[in-house]
């Protein structure tokens, strides 16, 4: 149970340390950046989020009972239709990520094998859990990238500046070693 239990706490900072890179992406836009996208084919940071809002509200909404795949889920018109302004878009993601968080709070550690379906297709809850991580790192890793394409030179970087990792790497090893949750530093 101890696994389980280290499990649990580890995939809750995983998931809190995506929406973080997000909070953090979106203090840099503006209202006209969200909705900034590099060709007609590619998505802009609006559509990107109310998208991850809409795969979050499906997927975790009564996820033990019901299949993550909502009946009134629209998935493709996630990709139409932006948010009118950044606030607008900021209260769906926040109403996502609690609707995430909500669920993953109401697991109890003897339940990670028990089965969740997403599509009619059984998960044990650390597979979707799991399967959840992937997907949001892949797009808040999109957000990023298409916020640092719009930002260009006035990007702030949320991760190791560039041409700064030897002397990042010196001060971490310059610290005693410990045990901890390479989120605990930011």
């Amino acid at each position: 149970m101890e696994m389980n239990k280290n499990y649990l706490k580890s995939i809750k900072r995983q998931f809190h340390y995506y929406k973080k890179l997000g909070d953090d992406t979106f203090v840099q836009l503006t209202n006209q950046d969200i909705h900034w996208n590099f060709n007609e084919d590619s998505n802009s940071i609006s559509i990107i989020v109310k998208h991850i809002v809409g795969n979050q509200l499906s997927r975790w909404t009564n996820f033990k009972i019901e299949d993550g795949e909502k009946e009134w889920r629209n998935r493709d018109t996630e990709f139409e239709g932006e948010y009118a302004s950044k606030t607008a878009m900021i209260t769906a993601w926040e109403k996502g990520w609690k609707c995430l968080f909500d669920a993953i709070n109401s697991i109890k550690e003897d339940e990670l094998l028990e089965l969740a379906y997403i599509r009619n297709e059984g998960h044990t809850y650390i597979e979707a859990i799991n399967r959840q991580l992937s997907h949001y790192a892949y797009h808040v890793g999109q957000l990023v990238y298409v916020a640092k394409m719009i930002k260009s030179n006035h990007w702030k970087t949320l991760s190791i500046a560039k041409n700064k990792s030897s002397s990042f790497n010196n001060q971490k090893f310059s610290e005693d070693k410990s045990t901890k949750h390479f989120t605990e530093n930011s």
